[in-house]
């Protein structure tokens, strides 16, 4: 490598920021995308639920590919295919034309935010994971916090397609130093002999009850999450009557909530073991799932939503990252398959939760509260199936 550690977890944070900042970014203009193309509010959702459907397929393939060829080529290739999806999304006259731009721009990405942690597992100690994870998130998280409230200040000057051009300025920097800073970090006894063998891994993953319980917890936290963040701004913008810009102040919230809560596991990781800090975040998530759907039946109120919105948003970074790292360090050897099932689960229960809450929104937070209240329980159901299946 020819960064510093520094500046390479920097780097990493970004590509793992495909993601988020591809959803984030743009959530405040989703009613403005509605009127400019003349579309549904159900079918603008859709433009969440096709993008996680694309994260999901991308990254269940790259991960094994990398274990077999590398991680910088199918690096590079992903983002490549994610400048030009992202070009086609600025382009698009229709909301169908967005729909495929946005999907194809989802399977570039997907090879940013699975090859990144690989080659966090390469390169750093296993005990070293679940910090280096923690602090790439923050890092994430400084990215995201800003980018809703950038968007929606952009917006109102320059219109939403501009959102889609700085996701191709981000695109062509991030290139740029993977192609001239990072070495390729696939271990040399790493040897794969054909295909067919590294997409196996994942049945060798899945096989393995604890490695599969970690990895539907983090999914089904993740997965509230979205729920949320497929809902909010028609919930928040139209049902509480916000503006956009306070949406965006406002999901920013969360995101302020995630940085914090993630510097804090970072540093408790140096006192407590990453199962204990997972553990504490799952009850967390899954308390205040519960207190989402209560308060909304008993108040209704957008402080209150805030509030337990907030609680519940804030933890799914902690989570994370100690399921991640429990993962990796059990499958150190397939560490691209094990990184690209893990979070292509986690985006496909993403988009399967953002399908239903555009498929029964009725301009009412109610099927956005009920979906973040069954992921929040789910995910603490998995939690405590793996601690069982761990002690036997």
């Amino acid at each position: 490598m020819t960064l510093s550690p520094r500046y390479l977890i920097i780097l990493l944070a970004s590509l793992v920021a495909f993601g988020p900042l591809s959803i984030d970014m743009y959530l405040p203009s989703l009613p403005l995308i509605a009127t400019s193309l003349n579309a549904i509010e159900s079918d603008v959702q859709k433009s969440i639920t096709v993008f996680l459907f694309g994260l999901f397929l991308g990254m269940l393939l790259y991960g094994p590919l990398s274990d077999k060829y590398g991680r910088k080529p199918p690096l590079l290739i992903g983002i490549g295919l994610y400048f030009l999806a992202s070009f086609g999304c600025a382009m698009a006259q229709d909301i169908d034309q967005l729909l495929i731009w946005r999907f194809i721009q989802a399977l570039g990405g997907g090879a940013a935010s699975v090859l990144a942690r690989a080659i966090v597992r390469d390169i750093f100690a296993a005990k070293d994971t679940a910090r280096i994870l923690s602090l790439m998130h923050l890092v994430t998280m400084v990215a995201t916090l800003i980018a809703p409230l950038l968007g929606g200040y952009l917006i109102l000057f320059l219109g939403w397609r501009i959102i889609f051009i700085l996701l191709m300025l981000l695109a062509c920097i991030c290139f740029f130093f993977v192609q001239t800073k990072i070495q390729e970090s696939r271990p040399e006894t790493l040897n794969t002999p054909s295909v067919k063998s590294a997409f196996n891994s994942y049945f060798l993953i899945l096989k393995q009850p604890t490695a599969l319980c970690l990895i539907l917890c983090n999914a089904f936290s993740f997965s509230g999450m979205f729920a949320y963040i497929t809902g909010s701004s028609f919930v928040y913008i139209q049902y509480y009557s916000t503006s956009a810009q306070t949406y965006a102040w406002l999901f920013s919230l969360n995101i302020a909530g995630i940085f914090i809560m993630t510097l804090a596991n970072a540093k408790r990781l140096k006192h407590d073991t990453s199962k204990a800090l997972l553990s504490y975040a799952s009850h967390l998530s899954g308390l205040s799932g519960v207190a989402i759907i209560v308060s909304y039946w008993l108040f209704d109120q957008l402080t209150t939503m805030v509030l337990f919105t907030f609680l519940y948003i804030s933890v799914t970074g902690v989570i994370a990252a100690n399921s991640t790292a429990n993962l990796l360090n059990l499958f150190a050897k397939q560490a691209g398959a094990a990184a690209g099932l893990a979070v292509a689960i986690q985006f496909g229960l993403g988009a399967i939760a953002s399908f239903f809450v555009g498929f029964f929104f009725d301009a009412s937070p109610k099927a956005m509260v009920l979906i973040m209240s069954l992921c929040g329980l789910s995910g603490l159901f998995f939690l405590k199936l793996s601690q069982q299946n761990h002690s036997t």
